[in-house]
């Protein structure tokens, strides 16, 4: 083989393996992307979600009702609005 040819030959290898890498990283790139946009909704969701909780217990609590919570130690309390008990006394 001539020296061009064997010039030629690793060009066309160097470009393609340039343009795998490329490829590889641009879809890296993407994929990561997707997953922050996925992450981002899911912590959206969750917040949304406390707010709403939040937001019924309140609405619950203000009825004079009491709500009862149980806390991550297997334990219960009762929720109620101190308005109610002002109201009592």
């Amino acid at each position: 083989m001539k020296q061009e040819e064997k010039t030629k030959r690793i060009m066309v290898i160097l470009t393609i393996a340039l343009v795998l890498a490329i490829g590889y990283i641009v879809v890296m790139k993407y994929n990561l992307a997707q997953q922050q946009k996925q992450f981002e909704i899911f912590q959206e969701g969750i917040q949304e979600g406390q707010k709403q909780a939040v937001f019924q217990i309140a609405q619950i609590a203000a009825t004079c009702q009491q709500v009862p919570l149980r806390l991550e130690n297997n334990k219960t309390i009762n929720l109620i609005a101190v308005d109610c008990l002002q109201q009592t006394t």
